[in-house]
């Protein structure tokens, strides 16, 4: 069976998780360290975790990078919204492109897949950020 979701999904709520439980600036190098992620692609990550406002950079030898909120405001869905660019089960179903499936109307399964998409999306945005680590602040995920 595919994967719902991509490594830079899974890594991303991973990050996210990572610097969750780190007071203060985290250094990139660490973050991969700690996670077994290349520093570059997760460098790729990082500019969309940037680019949505979650985490925030700052250059310098005590640099690094840093949630924007507290973990418990940030739902598994929005991070890999953020990431993904949706959660849709299956690519007829993906409003990004404009272009509406030709089949959608004799379509047979779309409703299942609709309400699946519909289910995933509910239970992850039911999850904070803080689900993930844990109650000594620790990444469970590590």
């Amino acid at each position: 069976m595919a994967e719902m979701f991509s490594t830079k999904g899974r890594y991303a709520l991973r990050t996210m998780a990572d610097l969750g439980s780190h007071e203060g600036w985290v250094s990139l190098g660490d973050v991969a360290e700690r996670q077994g992620i290349s520093r570059k692609y997760l460098e790729q990550i990082m500019s969309l975790l940037v680019r949505a406002g979650f985490v925030e950079s700052q250059r310098g030898k005590n640099g690094g990078y840093r949630l924007v909120r507290p973990s418990s405001d940030y739902t598994l869905g929005e991070i890999l919204r953020a990431v993904e660019g949706n959660l849709a089960p299956v690519s007829c179903l993906d409003c990004t492109s404009g272009e509406l499936c030709p089949k959608i109307e004799n379509c047979t399964t779309v409703d299942i897949w609709r309400d699946l998409g519909k289910v995933t999306s509910a239970f992850l945005d039911s999850k904070s950020l803080s689900d993930l680590i844990g109650p000594d602040g620790a990444d469970s995920c590590a």
